[in-house]
């Protein structure tokens, strides 16, 4: 487990000075309280590993504003419990780019609602 969260902090600090947009640190976001129930052995693997990436992506999005990659740490969602190293952090890192990219989107909206305000 140590080596697991190693591996989150690093990775994290790496997202953290390549991430094309930051949170306000006046921005806080609720933590999240609901996460759907672990995949079961038999459910389509592709299903599982989805379900594993959106929720790593709903808890990165999830984070505290003044979450500090080297010393805070990312809480394992029920979905991913129990993955070899290999790919929980293949699933990790497809979550970091999903929540990203789901800010960068936001972020854009907000550009072009701008953009379209200004307009006269």
């Amino acid at each position: 487990m140590r080596t697991r969260t190693t591996l989150a902090a690093t990775l994290l600090a790496l997202a953290a000075l390549t991430a094309s947009c930051s949170s306000d640190s006046s921005d806080t976001k609720p933590a999240a309280t609901t996460s759907a129930p672990a995949p079961s052995a038999t459910a389509d693997p592709a299903q599982a590993r989805q379900a594993c990436v959106d929720a790593w992506a709903e808890t990165i999005s999830n984070r505290h504003s003044d979450f500090d990659p080297e010393s805070d740490t990312d809480t394992e969602p029920a979905e991913c419990k129990g993955l070899p190293e290999d790919e929980w952090t293949g699933r990790y890192m497809d979550g970091l780019q999903q929540s990203n990219q789901a800010g960068r989107d936001a972020l854009q909206d907000l550009i072009d609602e701008a953009s379209e305000n200004a307009q006269p």
